[in-house]
C-alpha cells in the first residue's frame, strides 16, 4: 500500500500519525515456518537479512527495514542502503512493522486499520531486531514538530478506518515530508533523460557538484530555461552540456548525504542568489 503526499502537517481525530521511517520497504511472509522477505517491487531479499528469520505464527507483515545511526539512534538511509548492497551482515538492521495483512489463517486486509493494529499486537513481540511502530491519535501537528526537531524524515497520517489496498496509492494514507531547502546554481543539463546539474559553493569558495534536479520542474520553467541556456554554454561531453553559473534555483530535498550531496532534490522555483 502506497502513500499520497500532502504539503503540510495537520491534526484530525479520524487519523493516527506515525513517524515516517527512513529505510526501505519490506514485506515479511512467514507461512508454515518458512520466512520470506520481499521489497516493495517483489524482489526476494531473504538472504540479505538472516537476523529477521524466526519462528512464530503464520503472518504477512508490512514495514521498513533500517540501520540506525550509532550516534543519533535514528534511522539512516545511507547506512541502510550500504547494508542492502553489501554481501555481509556487518551493519545490524531493525525491522519496524506498521501493518499486518495476514494472521494465522485470516486475511486481514479488509479490516479497519485499528483492528489490524490489534492483530499486530498479538503477532509481534518487540525486540531489538523487530518492533512495532509507535503512533499518536489525532495529534499530527505535534508529532510533526517533534520529527522536525529530531531532523527525521517526516510523518505518515493514516485513517483509522482504512482497509489495506496493496499496490494502490490512496488518500487514506498520507505522507508529510520534513524537507530541507537550499539555493543552488544550475551548471548544466543532461542530454538524455531530463536533469539539471546542481552546484553549490563549498567552504573553500569553489563551486562543486551537489546533485541532479529531476523532479518538480513545470513545463513553463523548462521552456524558460531552454530560452536562455544556449548563451551560457561552456562545454559538453557525451552525457552533459555545461553552463556558466548564471541560473539559480531553490530546491527542497530530504537531507544532505555524507558526501555533501542533495538527496532527492525537487525544484521549487528560480531565485536570485545574492
Amino acid at each position: 500500500m502506497l502513500l499520497e503526499q500532502v504539503d503540510a502537517p495537520f491534526s484530525d481525530d479520524q487519523y493516527i500519525f506515525e513517524p515516517k521511517i527512513d529505510g526501505h520497504r519490506l514485506i515479511l511472509s512467514r507461512i508454515n515456518g518458512v520466512t520470506k522477505l520481499y521489497t516493495r517491487h517483489n524482489n526476494d531479499v531473504t538472504a540479505k537479512y538472516p537476523e529477521l528469520i524466526s519462528d512464530g505464527p503464520n503472518v504477512i507483515l508490512d514495514g521498513e527495514v533500517v540501520v540506525l545511526d550509532p550516534e543519533t539512534g535514528y534511522p539512516d538511509f545511507e547506512l541502510t542502503m550500504q547494508r542492502f548492497q553489501s554481501k555481509s551482515a556487518q551493519l545490524p538492521v531493525s525491522y519496524v512493522v506498521f501493518d499486518i495483512m495476514r494472521y494465522q489463517d485470516t486475511d486481514l486486509q479488509g479490516l479497519p486499520l485499528l483492528e489490524r493494529k490489534s492483530f499486530l499486537d498479538r503477532a509481534v513481540t518487540d525486540s531489538p531486531t523487530v518492533c512495532k511502530i509507535a503512533y499518536v491519535d489525532g495529534r499530527g501537528e505535534d508529532l510533526y514538530q517533534a520529527i522536525v526537531a529530531r531532523k527525521m524524515e517526516g510523518v505518515v497520517a493514516k485513517r483509522k478506518d482504512s482497509a489495506y489496498a496493496p499496490g494502490k496509492r490512496v488518500d487514506t494514507w498520507l505522507k508529510i515530508v520534513n524537507y530541507s531547502y537550499a539555493n543552488v546554481y544550475i551548471t548544466g543539463y543532461r542530454k538524455g533523460e531530463f536533469g539539471w546539474l546542481a552546484s553549490i559553493y563549498g567552504n573553500d569558495g569553489r563551486l562543486r557538484p551537489a546533485g541532479i534536479i529531476e523532479l518538480g520542474v513545470p513545463p513553463a520553467h523548462k521552456t524558460a530555461f531552454r530560452s536562455v541556456c544556449g548563451a551560457i554554454i561552456t562545454g559538453e561531453d557525451r552525457d552533459y552540456v555545461y553552463l556558466e553559473p548564471k541560473i539559480t534555483a531553490r530546491v527542497k530535498f530530504r537531507n544532505w548525504t555524507r558526501k555533501g550531496m542533495l538527496r532527492s532534490p525537487v525544484f521549487v522555483d528560480f531565485v536570485l542568489i545574492e
